[in-house]
């Protein structure tokens, strides 16, 4: 098609409220997903927290760990209270509610956002890591759900920060732009970061975002990641069956099962 007439249809579609974009290649998002199929590290999953949104699937290896960072609490804290119940402190932060869910002295919160660079109502997990664990070096836990500021966050973070993490559980948003060549160059470079020290050791769909189909290709748009640090893993082998039977749906009856493209 001519130049100028792809000029002109996206300019008047863009005017109508839609913008028209080139389409990432079938085989990166596939060479993408490879990467990210979830494997059995020889650990078994146990679930931590409610029995539906809050609760998620992490590895039975919690032995040694103190500390959780927790950013994007909005009025659900059944994850920090089941660690709480361990002896395992929780850090939280959200700047969109004016206190923690839950008042245990296992709890610190801080009213902030979660972000890459700091800022009034933001600072990075590095200062907040600093802030109060400055000296720390032993293994940490994260469980993050900050509406699509993962990309940024986990871009910005120090690799000697990143290592220090054991289990890292954080809710993906926004996947279905995978399909977009500007956003898939974001994304993909966030989970090749976190591939290069962690395995997925679990994913599970949020069924009430839904997902995309196209071709053979299905991508929720927003999924749960479970990742355990390479360290801890000896062996591993590719997961195969889900959902798993500890899965439940975030919203009761809403259910989205993990794509089999993401598995097989």
């Amino acid at each position: 098609m001519n130049p100028k007439i792809k000029t002109v249809i996206r300019s008047g579609l863009f005017a109508l409220g839609f913008r028209v974009t080139g389409q990432t290649k079938f085989k990166d998002i596939l060479d993408l997903m490879k990467k990210l199929r979830p494997q059995d590290c020889g650990i078994d999953l146990i679930r931590i927290g409610s029995s539906g949104d809050g609760g998620y699937l992490i590895p039975d290896d919690l032995e040694g760990l103190e500390y959780c960072f927790s950013p994007g609490v909005s009025n659900v804290a059944d994850f920090e209270n089941y660690l709480a119940d361990l002896h395992i402190k929780s850090y939280l932060a959200d700047y969109s509610v004016t206190s923690a869910p839950i008042n245990r002295p296992e709890f610190t919160f801080d009213r902030k956002f979660l972000g890459s660079s700091d800022q009034e109502n933001y600072f990075t997990l590095a200062s907040w890591k600093a802030k109060y664990l400055k000296d720390y070096t032993g293994d940490l836990i994260l469980q993050m759900d900050i509406e699509g500021s993962e990309y940024e966050v986990i871009l910005s973070l120090p690799d000697s920060l990143l290592d220090q993490f054991r289990i890292m559980v954080i809710e993906f948003h926004n996947l279905d732009r995978l399909f977009d060549p500007f956003a898939f160059r974001l994304i993909s470079s966030c989970f090749e970061r976190l591939c290069g020290s962690f395995h997925v050791a679990h994913i599970h769909p949020n069924g009430y975002d839904g997902s995309l189909r196209y071709g053979d290709l299905e991508i929720p748009r927003s999924m749960e990641f479970t990742f355990l640090n390479k360290k801890r893993v000896g062996r591993t082998k590719p997961q195969v069956v889900f959902p798993h039977k500890l899965d439940m749906d975030n919203i009761p009856g809403v259910s989205l099962a993990l794509p089999k493209c993401w598995y097989l």
